[in-house]
C-alpha cells in the first residue's frame, strides 16, 4: 500500500472543497493546515445569506471582465478569504500555517494571506495575476505548484 504525501493528502481535500463552490466561472476550494491539520476550509461564492450567482447571473460575465482582472466586481468571495474569515470566526489560529489551493492566489487573496501569517501556499493550477506572483516573492512566501 502507497500513502499519498501530506501534500497530495490535502490537495485531494482541496479539491473536494471545491465542489461546494457556486462560482459560475471557476470552482475554486482553500484549507488552510498547520502541523499536518486541517483548521478551516473555503470555497469561492457568494456571502452567507445572499443569492448565489446560479441563480442571478455572473456579473463578471455580464460585464465581460477577464480572469485576474477587477476582482472586486464580483458577488463572490475567493476560497482563500472563506478559509481566512473562517479561522477568524472560531478564533483558530493560522499564523505560520500552509494555504493548500485549487487555484493559485489572486492578489487580493495574496496580501490577505501575508497579513494573516501563513508562511506557504501549495496550488496546483495557475492564476494569471503577476502581482500576486510579486508580492509573494516579497513578502518571502514559500508557493509550491503541485502539478496539474
Amino acid at each position: 500500500m502507497t500513502r499519498p504525501s501530506w501534500d497530495k493528502y490535502f490537495m485531494d481535500i482541496c479539491q473536494v472543497v471545491a465542489t461546494r463552490s457556486t462560482c459560475m466561472r471557476r470552482q475554486v476550494g482553500a484549507i488552510i493546515v498547520k502541523d499536518k491539520r486541517m483548521l478551516t476550509s473555503g470555497y469561492n461564492g457568494a456571502p452567507r445569506a445572499l443569492a448565489h450567482c446560479a441563480e442571478v447571473g455572473c456579473l463578471r460575465e455580464a460585464n465581460h471582465i477577464p480572469s485576474g482582472q477587477r476582482h472586486e466586481l464580483c458577488r463572490g468571495m475567493h476560497a482563500e478569504q472563506n478559509a481566512i474569515i473562517q479561522a477568524a470566526l472560531h478564533g483558530v489560529a493560522i499564523e505560520g500555517a500552509t494555504v493548500y489551493c485549487t487555484h493559485q492566489p489572486c492578489s487580493a487573496c495574496t496580501k490577505m494571506i501575508i497579513n494573516a501569517g501563513i508562511k506557504r501556499i501549495v496550488y496546483r493550477e495557475g492564476y494569471p495575476d503577476k502581482l500576486a506572483a510579486d508580492l509573494i516573492m516579497e513578502a518571502g512566501i514559500e508557493c509550491d505548484c503541485f502539478g496539474q
